[in-house]
C-alpha cells in the first residue's frame, strides 16, 4: 500500500500554496546586549549529548520522509527568525543548491564564538554538537523562541552527512565543518568582514545503495512546500524579509516575502478569493504579563470556519489555551452587543460558539518566554495563563470595535443568527445520524453490507459509486473485515451549503451513520467503526468528481478522518490486457505503452478498457482493487491546512472565475482526459 499526498496538495499554483511553519536557531555577536542582559558564551547551557538522535531520528524530526527532511530546513530558518524576534535580524535567505544541500543565511548577530566557560570549547561548536545546548535553555539569550524544543541546529547537524557553519562577527569570518555531527576541524578564522550573521549549509544524510546507513528516504527538497512555509513565517513576523531561491532549475526560481502589515495581510490573503462582510480585518494587539498577543479576523460569505493559531511562530493545529480564550471572548462579546442593542431579544437563546465562528477567518498569534506545548509535535498550546490574557484583550478591543462600527456589527450579528437558525434546523437531522448501540444496529443504512469484525483497527469500508459496482464489491469482498456502502449518484457539494442542508442528503446521512463517529464539533474518534475509509469510484471524470465531493465533505465536517490518516483512495485498473493465457491489469496509458513494448503487439493482444467498476467481475475487483496483498491505494493527507482550505474553496465554492483561471493555468497537467 503506497502512501501519497493527494492532488489537493501537489502541483498547486504559486498563489494557491501557503503552509505552516517551524523553527530553528541562530545567533551572533558575542557580548551583544539583549535588553539588560548579555548574550555571549556564558549564556549557553548544556543538558545532554547527541547520542540518541541518529538512532531515533523520528523522535526529533517526526519522520525520515520528506516531512522530516523539510523539518530540518524549518529548524535552521526558525533559529534565524528567533534572532529576528530578538530585534537583530531583518533578512533571511534560503538556497536550494544543485549539489543537494540547503543553505540558510541571516544578518543577525551570529552564533557566539567565544569559549564556553564550562566545556572549554567555542560556544558555536557546543550549540551544534550537544543536544539542548543553546541560548533558549534558562539563559537570557532569547525572550521569545520556538524551535524543536530548542534542539534544532544540533539535530540537523547529527542527521547531515556534511554540515558547515560560517559566522560573521566582530570583523572576522569564522568557519567550522562537521560530518554526521562529528567535528572535522576546530573553529577557525578564514577572513575579515564588516557584516554580522550566520550561514549554515547542510547536506542531508540520505539512504542510498552506497550509503545504507543514511537517515532520510529522500533528499529532494520541494520548492512549493518550502515557499508556503516561508510565506507564512513572513506574515507572522511583520518587517522580516524571507527569500527562497531554488538553484536546481534553469533559470533559478526565487520567491521573496515581506509583509509590513503582518497578520492583517495574512487574513486578507486567505480571504482574497471570497466575498467579505467588511473591507478591513479587525486587528487587535497588546502585551499583557509579558505575553504578546496579535489577533486579526474578518467574516466572509462561506459557511466555513478558518481559524489558525500560532505560538512563537509555531502552528498549533489543535489549538490550545489561546484558541479557547479567543473563542470565549468572541462569543461573549458578540452576545453582549446583541443584547445591548436589542438585536438578540430577551427570549432568544445566546449564540453558541459554533454560530459566531461560522464564516470567520482569523489568525491568533501569541509570543512568550516559555511556551508549553502538549506533545512532541507541538500541536497544542498548554499555558493556562494565556487563555485569560487572550480573552481579556479580545473582549476589550472587539467590544470597542463593534461599538464604533455599528454597520459591521449588525452584519456580523445577522451572519451569526443565520448560523444559529441552521444549527437548530440540523438538530433533528443530527438525531438520525447518531451512532446506534449494538441493540439498535438495525438502524444502519439499508444498503450497508457490514463486516463481522468489530475491532475498528482491522475494519475497512469501501464507499462505492453505484449499485452495480456495489454488487460486485459485496460479492468479491472479504466479509470478515470489509464493509461496502454503495452511494447513488453525486453527493451534495457541502462547500456551498450549511450543515442543515448537508444532512438532508441521504448519501451523507448514510456515511455519517455508518462511520458512527459523529461530525463537526461532535466528532468522536473513539467511536469510528472503520480505520480505513476507502473512496472507490470509476476511473473517469464523473468518478473523480464524486471522489472530490466525498473528500470535501470529510475535510469540512470530519477533518480528523483525513488528519489521522483514515481516508484512502482506491486505484482500480484502467485496462485489462490479455495475450494468450496471460492477463495483465494496467492503471494508466503510460503503463499500457510500457506493457505493450514488453509483451509485443504481434499477435495483437486483446485490450479491454474499463469504463467503470461495474464492468469488472467480483473476482477481478477483488484481485485488482480490494485484496490487501495485491492492491494499490493512496492515503489522503493534509500537508498544509491553509492550502487545502484554499483549493477546496476554489474548486468547490461559488466563485466561477477563480476556478476558471485555475483550470486554464493547470490544464497542461492533465495528460489523459476521459470525457
Amino acid at each position: 500500500m503506497t502512501k501519497q499526498t493527494p492532488d489537493l496538495q501537489n502541483n498547486q499554483t504559486d498563489d494557491l500554496l501557503l503552509d505552516d511553519d517551524m523553527q530553528v536557531h541562530d545567533i551572533s555577536q558575542a557580548d551583544t546586549a539583549v535588553g539588560d542582559h548579555v548574550y555571549d558564551e556564558t549564556q549557553i547551557q548544556v543538558l545532554e549529548g547527541l547520542e540518541a538522535v541518529r538512532k531515533r531520528p523520528g523522535m526529533y524530526i517526526g519522520s525520515t520522509d520528506y516531512r522530516g527532511l523539510h523539518h530540518c530546513v524549518y529548524e535552521i530558518v526558525d533559529n534565524a527568525v528567533d534572532e529576528a524576534l530578538a530585534g537583530y535580524c531583518t533578512d533571511i535567505n534560503i538556497f536550494l543548491h544543485k549539489d543537494g544541500s540547503c543553505e540558510v543565511r541571516d544578518n543577525g548577530r551570529g552564533f557566539p564564538v567565544g569559549i564556553h566557560p564550562k566545556l572549554g570549547r567555542p560556544a558555536v561548536e557546543v550549540c551544534l554538537t550537544i543536544l539542548h545546548a543553546g541560548g533558549k535553555f534558562g539563559g537570557d539569550g532569547y525572550k521569545v523562541s520556538g524551535g524543536l524544543h530548542g534542539v534544532g541546529a544540533s539535530v540537523v547537524n547529527a542527521l547531515s552527512r556534511h554540515f558547515k557553519v560560517t559566522v560573521y562577527q566582530d570583523g572576522k569570518i569564522h568557519e567550522q565543518e562537521y560530518k554526521r555531527g562529528k567535528i572535522l576541524y576546530d573553529l577557525r578564522v578564514v577572513g575579515e568582514t564588516d557584516q554580522t550573521g550566520t550561514t549554515i549549509q547542510f547536506w542531508p544524510d540520505t539512504k542510498t545503495e552506497e550509503n545504507p546507513d543514511g537517515i532520510f528516504e529522500t533528499e529532494d527538497f520541494q520548492f512549493n512546500i518550502l515557499k508556503a512555509r516561508f510565506r507564512e513565517m513572513a506574515f507572522l513576523n511583520k518587517g522580516i524579509r524571507i527569500t527562497l531561491t531554488d538553484e536546481r532549475t534553469e533559470p533559478a526560481l526565487e520567491r521573496s516575502y515581506y509583509y509590513e502589515g503582518g497578520i492583517i495581510e495574512f487574513v486578507k490573503y486567505l480571504n482574497r478569493k471570497k466575498e467579505v462582510l467588511f473591507d478591513e480585518p479587525v486587528y487587535m494587539e497588546g502585551i499583557i504579563k509579558d505575553v504578546s498577543v496579535e489577533v486579526a479576523l474578518q467574516y466572509n460569505d462561506t459557511y466555513q470556519e478558518n481559524i489558525y493559531t500560532f505560538a512563537n511562530n509555531i502552528h498549533t493545529p489543535e489549538g490550545g489555551t489561546h484558541l479557547t480564550g479567543f473563542s470565549t471572548a468572541l462569543s461573549r462579546t458578540i452576545n453582549d452587543y446583541g443584547r445591548k442593542f436589542n438585536i438578540l431579544k430577551a427570549a432568544d437563546a445566546n449564540l453558541k460558539s459554533d454560530d459566531v465562528r461560522e464564516s470567520i477567518t482569523a489568525i491568533i498569534s501569541v509570543k512568550m518566554k516559555d511556551p508549553q506545548f502538549e506533545g512532541q509535535t507541538k500541536s497544542k498550546l498548554g499555558n493556562s495563563e494565556v487563555r485569560g490574557i487572550v480573552d481579556s484583550l479580545v473582549s476589550e478591543r472587539l467590544g470597542i470595535y463593534l461599538g464604533e462600527n455599528p454597520q459591521v456589527a449588525r452584519a456580523i450579528l445577522d451572519r451569526c443568527l443565520g448560523a444559529a437558525r441552521a444549527r437548530e434546523a440540523a438538530r433533528k437531522a443530527r438525531e438520525l445520524t447518531r451512532r446506534k448501540t449494538v441493540l439498535e444496529s438495525g438502524s444502519m443504512p439499508g444498503k450497508l453490507a457490514d463486516c463481522s469484525e468489530r475491532d475498528p483497527e482491522k475494519c475497512e469500508i469501501f464507499l462505492v459509486e453505484g449499485d452495480s459496482a456495489g454488487g460486485s464489491a459485496k460479492t468479491g469482498r472479504d466479509r470478515f473485515f470489509q464493509a461496502i456502502l454503495p452511494l447513488r449518484g453525486k453527493i451534495l457539494n457541502v462547500e456551498k451549503v450549511r450543515i442543515d442542508r448537508a444532512l438532508g442528503n441521504q448519501e451523507i446521512r448514510s456515511m455519517i451513520t455508518a462511520f458512527g463517529c459523529g461530525y463537526g464539533s461532535e466528532f468522536d474518534e473513539t467511536k469510528l467503526r472503520y480505520h480505513r475509509i476507502v473512496c472507490m469510484t470509476d476511473a473517469d471524470v464523473d468518478g473523480s468528481h464524486i471522489r472530490i465531493l466525498m473528500l470535501t465533505f470529510f475535510y469540512r465536517y470530519m477533518r480528523p478522518l483525513i488528519e489521522k490518516g483514515y481516508v484512502y483512495i482506491a486505484m482500480p485498473p484502467l485496462y485489462k490486457v490479455t495475450k494468450g493465457k496471460k492477463e495483465y491489469y494496467v492503471y494508466n496509458d503510460e503503463e499500457l505503452e510500457v506493457l505493450m513494448q514488453q509483451i509485443g503487439r504481434d499477435p495483437k493482444p486483446d485490450i479491454q478498457r474499463y469504463k467503470g467498476l461495474g464492468e469488472m467481475s467480483s473476482e477481478q475487483l477483488w484481485t485488482t482493487t480490494m485484496n490487501p496483498e495485491t492492491r494499490t491505494m493512496l492515503q489522503v493527507t493534509v500537508e498544509d491546512a491553509v492550502a487545502a482550505d484554499e483549493i477546496m474553496n476554489l474548486l468547490m465554492g461559488d466563485k466561477v472565475e477563480p476556478r476558471k483561471e485555475f483550470i486554464e493555468q493547470n490544464s497542461g497537467l492533465v495528460k489523459n482526459l476521459d470525457v
